[in-house]
């Protein structure tokens, strides 16, 4: 009897069997060490992060569609065209001041990197050559991928031809973005995510003079560092701003927040005030809406409280709080907290995954808290300074202008400046 298929069959499944754990400890190696785990989880979870790797690319090959889509309408968009040469010459000014910045530019038709500083393979930790070639995508972290595509569609930003030298303008005064990129992109060593602030602008970059310039997503990259690592952020300047809803979600967060605990502002939009606070002093918060309450929009400060930073580690921050008032339905619509960091985290890099992970799933207690909170809110707002911040208050609008949104950047002139140290 021949069992040469038998033994052939078997030797192929041996084969594909030893690829298929080949391939699984290679990604093993690429897997963000927050998400690691042994054992069985310790597969589930690659196989999940290489889904959302996957489905990560499919957002960029959708994404990068629009421009073939939208070429027609090209023609109407201000672009100056550069070389190769030109843009580095061009973008030195800014690599040149600062050490942790490197640009890049990607282009809308195929989301690959068409130049890249020499400064990035320092600062990401990886060899040169893994960009030849590259989409951009695939070195932003999968959480942040909506967020950078959100950010960079080309109708919405601002030409690079049209902005000031970088003798005249600050670029982080432009509208930017914050997003995680991969570093460490060597045999075997860990894949390791760096926040980074990114300034997008548009141009067209050709490979010679006689070629048609393609266009580009040209960004300024910022790595941003702990604020309690040198170059620290002064004490007296570690001041944030958040905006929450009446059921106590966070609705906007100042960016000068991801220095001084380590989430970016969008891990933060949408979830619960409560989830990051110490357990005993979130009772504090029910006291501090019933004030608010109380203030109809008034600002007022309130004892400190105890904030998770990233690694896990507890941050103290003194609080000012104020809140908007509806006018017809005299309701609080929104509140707003100034925050400034009254004690650091013992682990200054707040940036660290933690060792233990924080359960996502809601706390009884954080629930309860919340719909209590949610509920004393609904009572309508009886008092003379009950238009909350539409009143001609000093004190309301100077308030509304530090606690805006991170988009407009309005922060008070004596403040503005707080956006340089976060490097």
């Amino acid at each position: 009897m021949d069992f040469t298929p038998r033994n052939s069959e078997q030797s192929a499944r041996v084969k594909t069997q030893k690829e298929l754990m080949k391939a699984l400890k290679e990604m093993k190696i690429r897997l963000p060490s927050e998400k690691r785990s042994k054992g069985k989880s310790g597969t589930l979870a690659t196989l999940q992060y290489a889904l959302s790797c996957v489905k990560q690319v499919q957002a960029s090959q959708d994404y990068y569609q629009q421009w073939s889509i939208d070429d027609s309408q090209t023609c109407s968009l201000d672009m100056s065209t550069y070389t190769i040469e030109e843009l580095e010459n061009i973008t030195s000014e800014y690599t040149l001041k600062n050490p942790d910045t490197f640009t890049v530019a990607v282009s809308f038709t195929t989301g690959k990197i068409l130049y890249i500083s020499d400064q990035a393979a320092f600062i990401l930790r990886c060899k040169r050559e893994v960009f030849k070639g590259a989409k951009f995508a695939q070195f932003l972290a999968p959480q942040d991928v909506s967020i950078f595509y959100g950010s960079t569609a080309p109708y919405h930003l601002p030409s690079w031809g049209a902005c000031p030298s970088a003798t005249s303008m600050d670029y982080t005064q432009e509208k930017s973005i914050f997003c995680r990129l991969s570093g460490g992109h060597a045999g075997g060593r860990e894949l390791r995510y760096y926040p980074f602030r990114l300034t997008p602008y548009l141009t067209k970059v050709r490979d010679s003079d006689s070629a048609e310039g393609q266009p580009c997503c040209l960004l300024i990259a910022e790595r941003i560092h702990s604020g309690y690592e040198a170059p620290r952020i002064p004490p007296d300047k570690r001041i944030f701003t958040t905006r929450h809803t009446p059921s106590c979600l966070f609705q906007d967060v100042d960016e000068r927040a991801a220095p001084l605990l380590g989430y970016l502002p969008q891990d933060l939009v949408g979830t619960p005030v409560l989830f990051y606070l110490h357990p005993e002093d979130r009772p504090l918060m029910l006291a501090i809406h019933k004030k608010i309450l109380q203030y109809a929009g008034q600002p007022f400060d309130h004892s400190p409280i105890r904030f998770c930073a990233r690694n896990g580690e507890y941050v103290t921050i003194d609080t000012s709080w104020s809140s908007f008032v509806n006018p017809w339905s005299r309701k609080v619509s929104f509140i707003m907290g100034r925050h400034k960091v009254r004690t650091g985290p013992l682990n200054e890099d707040v940036f660290t995954a933690p060792k233990v992970l924080k359960s996502k799933a809601l706390e009884v207690d954080i629930q309860e808290l919340s719909e209590q909170i949610h509920r004393l809110l609904l009572q309508p707002v009886h008092s003379s300074g009950a238009l909350g911040l539409c009143s001609n208050s000093a004190s309301h609008e100077q308030f509304l202008s530090i606690a805006s949104s991170s988009d407009s950047n309005g922060f008070p002139p004596e403040e503005a400046q707080v956006l340089r140290p976060m490097t």
